[in-house]
């Protein structure tokens, strides 16, 4: 009996270790599956899967990207999105029997996708591959994949035909396949895919043709996102049976015909977008069923007739039917929807008045009535719960004054109320609200003055007040307003003297004072003014010389002095000037005309001078020879050299005692932190801050070339001090806080930060080829041959891939420009100035911040971050963009060789619709038509017109309006290193 339970007892023991072996054997082969793939089909730069190494039977579990089953450690999910690996597709994976879900998201990986390696994966629930480099034709799927629910093989680069086997997924509940290259049409097959939530091809190439009929099969969608599809005739009237559908967006097609009654089904929709279509008819009044819907825009198309009062009731966030044919009043039941936050119906044929109780029952911030033919007053309640930010009526015909309780508006930031018939004067406290920041009432009748409480607008950027009725003096106030951008008071009737104290503005690009009655000089201390780019004083009374300070202006291209009671000489340093636009006509200036202005050319911008003269240009007289100079008159100019120079020294010997005290200041008012190994003592630093060594102007301060003691080269940078402050304060805790934790060859190097009672400075390593926008747009540009170019722009992509990709959390420049990628002796670009950065602690939800102001620089901010305020990596790859064409065309990003309206954008934008409509040039094979683009100076031989045309189609995703369009820019360094696009 003891033998006989002996024996069964040893029987289980090894029934028990004989069942374990099938569970150990799957340890280890999952294990085994992963290294294998990972060692012989993946590339892992960035070191992500540095701990999967095998040192036990279940160590994979605990390996980065992997979960396991809890029950028996089985593989179940391998998550690998965003690691920045590469290679083909690791079909190897699927090899382990348990896997569930293959996400592989937002890497580089490329190859095709076969159907042979696409089958290792029919047990998958999950499979994502979007936002990689995948190329070719979908692969067909076998029927065993009964358990799909998510298939998203997005922002690739598939083309061709949806295979028929996508529309066998049973199970699918995700499909997403926006942001490729499929050139079929949508066929009606995927509408057998009954579980679907989310249904989203757009931005795809399409073949022309409609939204399926039987649309209305899908049931359970939530989501129906089908933008830029190339979708034709009408929306069907099944779409009403998607009873669950909140979000609908079939913007960017060719729909036409009438939005169909049946839409009045869609209860639970929330957003629907329907833009940029041929739509035509009426808005349906069965809108009044749509009682979740807080967002609805159905601009640019063709509809007609007066808006439903029913949409009136609804409960909109956003109300958009700009740029259609609409006409009719607006209904008033509009002013009693107490949740109406947005009102945009610009760019239609809306007539009549704006109900008189508009926004006295709603939390309006944003109303858009501009482009139709309104008249009548303003109404008055518009910002009766003081929440309104946007008021843009421009391009109507109200008429009165601006309503009084618009002064207490103080939510305003945003006023566009130009080219109508508005009178009177500006309620006083609008000038001062402190969050205004733009401001236009251009071609009105207002009259008035500007009173110096303007100097609370703190952010104002532009004050455009243009063809009104304005006087008096313009306020010295003004020139505390340091985010200035553009000043156009112009046709207006301002006397008096123009504040000296304007050129202490340093962020000015834009000045027009034309036809005013200024009097007296102009100011002559103009070296701040170093991003101006207009400057046009012309018919008023301005008198006395033109200042040769303003040759030195480095962005100077348009210049207007025309019209005035200027006199002397026209100075020769205005030569230098790059000009597009130069007028110093009708003014009383004399002498000759210096060489650079003495042809054909400028002749009409020197006529109405009666006493200029030219040796040669006619109808200028000739200039008579000197006379012989007589002994007197030498004694008389050796005498006054003599004095000359005596004061010359004793004015430099006053200077140098001037600035010593500022390096003798009591070292414990000093708080010195270094961030790299650099040896130097204040006082040298701050003795050499002086002319001589300036080396650049920026927004936020001064930059200054210092050789140590040791005789190492650093740049300062000694930020602007007195009003501006707080601002450089914020400047100076950006920089540091970005730059004292990042380490990479393409980010100018932080060294230290020296901090006294009056001044902060900065000290970076020293950059010997200064900026790549002083390059291109100098004199030496040049010395750059297309292959150098090349290198520079790779290299500062790698630097912001580096921010974007490989910060936690995530870092934004937000003020990429050509200026601030620097170049060291050997050209290796380091990208600088972390000014304006911000970290990106990302909205789960939105992906992006909001933030309280534009910032940044002309020419390269992304539309839609000037516009919504909301700032992503993608504001960083357009503003990139921006540079990819500088670095090509050798031009600025506001040139005026563009023409009226348009910057660099359009304007290659347009050449490369040109060119493709030819089968030419950007387009095309051939590269004839590159030549009307390229900078002359390069010279590029045969063998670069590929590399140039490639970093041309590169910069033209870079700068796609649609931010989801542009490229990461981990992906734009991989762009610009293949070989050829």
């Amino acid at each position: 009996m003891v033998y006989w339970r002996s024996s069964l007892l040893y029987l289980i023991v090894v029934l028990s270790f004989i069942g374990c072996l099938p569970y150990a054997s799957s340890l280890k082969r999952d294990g085994a599956v992963l290294l294998r793939v990972k060692n012989d089909q993946l590339e892992d730069p960035n070191g992500r899967l540095g701990d999967w190494v095998e040192t036990g039977h279940d160590a994979h579990c605990n390996w980065t990207g992997i979960t396991c089953n809890l029950q028996n450690d089985a593989v179940v999910s391998i998550d690998l999105a965003s690691f920045g690996i590469s290679g083909r597709f690791p079909a190897g994976f699927c090899r382990i029997p348990t896997l569930q879900n293959l996400i592989l998201s937002d890497n580089n990986l490329d190859g095709t996708l076969s159907s042979e390696s696409i089958s290792l994966c029919s047990h998958l629930h999950f499979l994502n591959l979007s936002f990689n480099y995948f190329v070719g034709e979908l692969p067909e799927f076998k029927s065993e994949f009964v358990n799909l629910t998510v298939l998203d093989l997005s922002a690739n680069s598939f083309f061709g035909d949806i295979p028929a086997s996508f529309g066998r997924f049973a199970a699918l509940q995700v499909f997403s396949l926006f942001g490729n290259s499929l050139s079929g049409s949508i066929p009606e097959f995927l509408t057998n895919l009954t579980e679907l939530t989310r249904f989203e091809l757009g931005f795809n190439p399409f073949k022309p043709g409609p939204l399926p009929s039987t649309i209305g099969k899908l049931t359970k969608l939530e989501k129906l996102w089908l933008p830029n599809s190339n979708l034709t005739g009408e929306i069907p009237d099944s779409i009403g049976n998607l009873m669950a559908l909140q979000n609908l967006d079939l913007s960017d097609n060719k729909l036409s015909g009438k939005i169909p009654d049946t839409i009045s089904g869609l209860k639970n929709l929330v957003q629907m977008e329907l833009f940029l279509n041929q739509l035509t008819g009426e808005l349906p009044d069965t809108f009044i069923n749509l009682t979740s819907l807080f967002r609805f825009d159905a601009s640019q198309n063709n509809l007609t007739g007066k808006l439903p009062k029913s949409l009136a009731s609804l409960p909109l966030e956003s109300l958009n039917v700009n740029d259609n044919s609409l006409e009719g009043e607006v209904p008033e039941i509009l002013s009693s929807n107490p949740k109406l936050t947005q009102l945009k119906l610009f760019n239609n044929r809306f007539c009549g008045i704006l109900p008189v109780n508009l926004g006295r029952n709603s939390d309006l911030e944003d109303i858009d009535v501009s482009v139709n033919e309104f008249e009548g007053p303003l109404p008055p309640n518009l910002c009766y719960r003081r929440k309104l930010q946007r008021l843009i009526t421009f391009n109507n015909r109200f008429s009165g004054p601006i309503p009084a309780s618009y002064g207490d508006c103080n939510s305003l930031t945003y006023v566009r109320i130009f080219n109508n018939k508005l009178s009177g004067q500006v309620p006083t406290r609008i000038w001062s609200f402190s969050g205004l920041e733009f401001i236009q009432l251009d071609n009105n009748r207002f009259e008035g003055t500007i009173p110096p409480s303007i100097s609370a607008a703190q952010y104002l950027t532009e004050i455009k007040i243009s063809g009104n009725n304005f006087s008096g003096q313009f306020p010295s106030e003004i020139c505390g307003l340091q985010e200035l951008i553009v000043v156009d008071i112009s046709r207006n009737g301002f006397t008096g003297e123009l504040p000296s104290c304007i050129t202490k503005l340093k962020k000015l690009q834009k000045i027009d004072l034309e036809e005013n009655m200024f009097v007296g000089e102009i100011p002559s201390s103009v070296s701040s003014w170093t991003e101006l780019t207009k400057l046009n004083l012309s018919n008023n009374n301005f008198s006395g010389k033109i200042p040769g300070e303003l040759g030195n202006l480095p962005v100077l291209t348009y210049l207007d002095l025309s019209g005035n009671l200027l006199s002397g000489d026209i100075p020769a340093e205005l030569t230098k000037l790059k000009l597009s636009m130069f007028n110093i006509s009708n003014n009383k200036l004399e002498g000759k005309v210096p060489v650079g202005f003495n042809g054909e050319f400028f002749l009409s911008s020197l006529m109405g001078n009666p006493n200029l003269c030219s040796p040669d240009l006619k109808p200028l007289p000739l200039c008579h020879k000197p006379k012989p100079v007589s002994f007197y008159v030498i004694g008389f100019l050796a005498a006054f050299a003599v004095i000359l120079l005596g004061s010359l020294i004793w004015h430099w010997f006053v200077k140098a005692r001037k600035l010593k005290p500022l390096g003798n200041k009591n070292k414990r008012s000093w708080k010195i932190t270094t961030f790299q190994r650099v040896s130097f003592n204040e006082e040298e630093v701050l003795d050499l801050l002086t002319e001589d060594n300036l080396i650049g102007n920026g927004g936020s301060g001064r930059v200054y070339r210092v050789k140590l003691n040791n005789g190492q080269m650093v740049a300062v940078k000694r930020l602007w001090e007195g009003n501006c402050q707080t601002d450089t304060e914020v400047v100076l805790r950006s920089e540091v806080e970005i730059l004292e934790r990042i380490r990479h060859g393409n980010i100018v190097k932080l060294l230290f930060s020296c901090l006294g009672e009056d001044y902060r400075l900065l000290g970076y390593e020293y950059m010997e080829n200064g900026s790549l926008g002083d390059l291109l747009h100098g004199e030496n540009g040049g010395v750059l041959d297309w292959p150098r170019r090349l290198a520079i722009v790779v290299g500062a992509a790698q630097g912001l891939a580096y921010l974007h990709h490989d910060c936690v959390p995530a870092i934004v420049h937000r003020d990429v420009k050509s200026n601030n990628i620097l170049l060291d002796e050997e050209f290796r670009p380091c990208v600088a100035d972390f000014g304006l950065a911000k970290t990106l602690r990302q909205d789960v939800e939105k992906g992006d911040i909001v933030m309280s102001r534009v910032a940044g620089s002309y020419g390269y901010i992304a539309p839609e971050y000037a516009y919504t305020m909301k700032v992503t990596e993608k504001s960083d790859v357009y503003s990139f963009g921006v540079v990819l064409f500088e670095l090509v065309t050798g031009k600025r990003p506001n040139d005026d060789s563009f023409g009226e309206n348009k910057d660099i954008v359009k304007w290659i934008t347009d050449a490369a619709l040109s060119t493709s409509e030819q089968g030419t040039g950007i387009a095309g094979s051939c590269c004839t038509d590159l030549s009307q683009l390229i900078d002359p100076r390069m010279n590029p031989s045969p063998s670069d017109y590929q590399e140039i045309e490639k970093v041309l189609k590169v910069s033209l995703l870079c700068t796609s309006a649609f931010p989801i369009n542009r490229p990461s820019m981990r992906r734009v360094v991989q762009l610009l290193k293949k070989p050829y696009m």
